[in-house]
């Protein structure tokens, strides 16, 4: 199954465009999971027990297994292994931006897909096509390139003028008429930059999806976001919530209020569908 159809089906069994940032760390996880063996494991393992009902896909940022050294990477392989035995009908998305030049990027596709058993991944397309060629080989597989990001002085670049178009949008473009012969590739598109997310779904046209992280910590509206976002069938949009979800208590509560917290991001979303 690609990650086109598995992602299709978690959207509609669980009516949800939600997508979970396991973006665990040993400093930051509630005091009660600290003391426990594989904490991070356990503490992601609860997360997803409490809302895999609730969204269309999973997506652990490698950066936060990866500064826990070997113990991290292990934990991350164990948490990717779990959703794909207990839930395999939800997609991983490893956030991990990678891009590289050939033999590099070959190495990283064998470890997101590979080792951790991804579905889909993120990657940053500023080495060009070539150094995305190992990861666009795995046809069934989903690739998010990053486009238009969220973060606070994306348009340093971004926003750079190239002839008549901004660089996010000659990426857009290049992606969706260059790189997608396999129809795997997708966007990466902040919440907190609505009008840039509706130029984007107006160049790349229903089809191809769009990740959008930004929305509860970083600030990004709801409403905003679904309208500029979404495609003509009420789809073709993930966004992504982590620490608003995931760090929604750090009591002895912290998977009520997390499950709390993914139902009203869950439904917030799709009131403006």
């Amino acid at each position: 199954m690609t990650f086109r159809e598995k992602l299709a089906i978690s959207v509609k069994k669980n009516n949800s465009l939600l997508c979970i940032g396991l973006d665990a760390s040993s400093d930051k996880i509630p005091l009660v999971r600290r003391t426990v063996s594989d904490p991070i494991f356990n503490f992601n393992k609860a997360i997803i027990d409490v809302t895999a009902d609730l969204v269309c896909a999973y997506k652990p940022n490698t950066a936060f297994y990866e500064a826990e050294g070997t113990d991290g990477i292990t934990q991350l392989q164990m948490t990717c292994n779990y959703l794909a035995e207990k839930y395999p009908e939800i997609p991983i998305i490893i956030d991990a931006k990678r891009g590289d030049i050939g033999n590099t990027s070959a190495a990283y596709a064998r470890f997101v897909f590979d080792y951790l058993g991804g579905d889909a991944v993120t990657l940053a397309p500023y080495m060009g096509r070539e150094s995305l060629t190992p990861f666009l080989e795995y046809g069934d597989k989903g690739l998010y390139i990053l486009c238009r990001t969220s973060n606070d002085g994306s348009e340093e670049f971004q926003d750079l003028v190239i002839g008549e178009e901004k660089l996010y949008e000659l990426v857009a473009k290049n992606v969706v008429e260059n790189w997608n012969t396999n129809q795997n590739c997708h966007l990466v598109v902040g919440a907190t930059k609505p009008e840039e997310l509706a130029k984007v779904r107006t160049i790349v046209g229903d089809d191809m999806q769009l990740l959008v992280p930004g929305v509860g910590a970083q600030g990004g509206d709801v409403e905003a976001t679904i309208k500029a976002g979404i495609n003509t069938n009420g789809a073709g949009i993930i966004v992504n919530s982590s620490r608003g979800i995931i760090y929604a208590s750090g009591g002895n509560d912290y998977t009520e209020a997390a499950r709390q917290a993914a139902v009203k991001l869950r439904d917030e979303i799709n009131n403006y569908r």
